[in-house]
């Protein structure tokens, strides 16, 4: 079936269109997961710590990428259902240059600085060591990673989902095959897992650029940028929810890990570690739906297609509800299994992580309505709204409930404090969805 963001969309249309965009973050998952599996199996337990405890640093800076897609693809979107293909394709090649620029930028300067922050951050002794060189190994792809990642969003918006699975799916594959290779094979231990991911996303990001560098048959193509200030600095304002939620959710996973420490001691990182693998493979059943439905909903906001705008928020609602009760069901059957993956080897360890997981997986309820929400508003180019409720969702609500609920209820409240904090950001989502329902009339 060949689907247009023109077209009008049934439950049908709008899960055949994303379905791309859900495998593709759920592999793009999975293959950040095997690195976790083949460091805890085969190298030890303090080298996978040391990945958990710096990889929350190396996702703010890797954040960019997110923000260019989804703020690019907004306007970019926006642009076409306007009718002005050339325009759009000015800017899409923007976007990526610039990206591209800063990612050289934050690869230079964090590759200097890197043993400083991870010493701010309380890594010491052999944990130290190991952070920094698998930050250093994985700073050398970021440009390759930041335009892979934006990519995923222009793959949908120029029409061709498949082809953003496709590439996710070669620089997933790569990865898998070196990290086995590279750690079970040459024994390079926490490095090799670094050389593996950092392939991978090079590859990711070449194939990517080859695509659109080339004459193809989808609506966007690279080409001579326009330079439109307004347009860039809405690119920011637009994406600042998924910058604002990357940057907050390592941060507040610092933050976590720091109470994780002091409660429980390095056994506590490691399961925090594990669930935030699991966790991003569910949440990214999500993230993939959001990213597959933007532009149809950027395209029909510029196309002024009210009618459809409300079918898609209408539609959407029910998917993502539809989606909340499917994962905790199958987050409450895979809990031990996937625990066993990570973590079979040490059996208090497995229980304080299956501990964890059974109080985590309730957030599941909540995540998506808040997470399509920002979302939603992003689409609508209204990125401060976004940004908004990302940043309540991610930072101040994880943040306050993870430093207060451990008072009262010690390990068993830093688990909890996601539900709680999603919880309060479904009731945010919610009221913004009300106040702003005249002026896009979406509902």
């Amino acid at each position: 079936m060949n689907i247009k963001l023109s077209d009008n969309f049934t439950y049908k249309k709008l899960l055949l269109f994303s379905f791309p965009s859900i495998i593709m973050m759920i592999v793009e998952s999975i293959y950040s997961v095997v690195d976790g599996f083949f460091v805890s199996n085969f190298v030890g337990k303090t080298p996978f710590a040391a990945l958990n405890f710096i990889m929350p640093a190396l996702m703010i800076m890797g954040s960019l990428g997110f923000m260019f897609g989804t703020g690019g693809s907004a306007i970019i979107a926006k642009t076409m259902g306007e009718g002005d293909n050339k325009k759009a394709n000015e800017l899409f090649s923007l976007f990526v240059y610039v990206a591209i620029g800063i990612g050289i930028v934050i690869e230079v300067v964090g590759f200097i600085f890197m043993p400083s922050l991870a010493k701010m951050l309380g890594a010491e002794g052999e944990m130290l060591k190991e952070c920094v060189i698998y930050a250093r190994l994985i700073l050398t792809a970021l440009p390759f990673y930041l335009v892979m990642f934006e990519f995923q969003s222009f793959f949908v918006t120029a029409e061709k989902p498949k082809l953003g699975l496709i590439v996710m799916i070669i620089s997933g594959v790569t990865n898998m095959v070196l990290d086995a290779l590279f750690i079970i094979v040459f024994k390079w231990g926490l490095a090799g897992a670094a050389i593996a991911t950092a392939i991978g996303q090079i590859i990711g990001g070449v194939v990517a650029l080859m695509y659109f560098f080339k004459e193809n048959d989808s609506l966007l193509r690279l080409t001579k940028p326009l330079f439109d200030a307004k347009s860039l600095l809405k690119v920011f304002t637009n994406g600042s929810s998924e910058l604002v939620a990357n940057i907050s959710i390592s941060f507040v996973s610092m933050l976590y890990n720091m109470q994780l420490m002091k409660y429980v001691g390095e056994d506590g990182v490691a399961a925090y570690g594990v669930l935030m693998y699991v966790n991003l493979i569910f949440l990214n059943v999500f993230f993939g739906y959001c990213v597959g439905s933007a532009p149809i909903i950027s395209y029909h906001y510029g196309a002024k297609n009210q009618d459809e705008l409300k079918n898609l928020l209408r539609k959407s609602v029910i998917i993502i509800c539809s989606f909340s009760a499917l994962i905790f069901i199958g987050a409450q059957i895979f809990s031990l299994p996937l625990a066993k993956i990570f973590v079979g080897y040490d059996n208090e360890l497995l229980k304080l992580t299956l501990r964890g997981f059974m109080i985590f997986a309730f957030s599941f309820f909540f995540t998506g309505i808040s997470m399509f929400g920002s979302s939603f508003f992003t689409a609508l180019n209204n990125g401060l709204v976004s940004a908004l409720i990302s940043f309540l969702r991610t930072f101040i609500f994880q943040f306050a409930a993870v430093l207060l609920l451990p008072i009262w209820m010690g390990v068993d409240g830093i688990w909890l404090s996601i539900v709680v904090a999603e919880l309060m950001s479904v009731v945010i989502t919610i009221l913004f969805v009300i106040k702003f329902r005249k002026k896009y009339d979406y509902i």
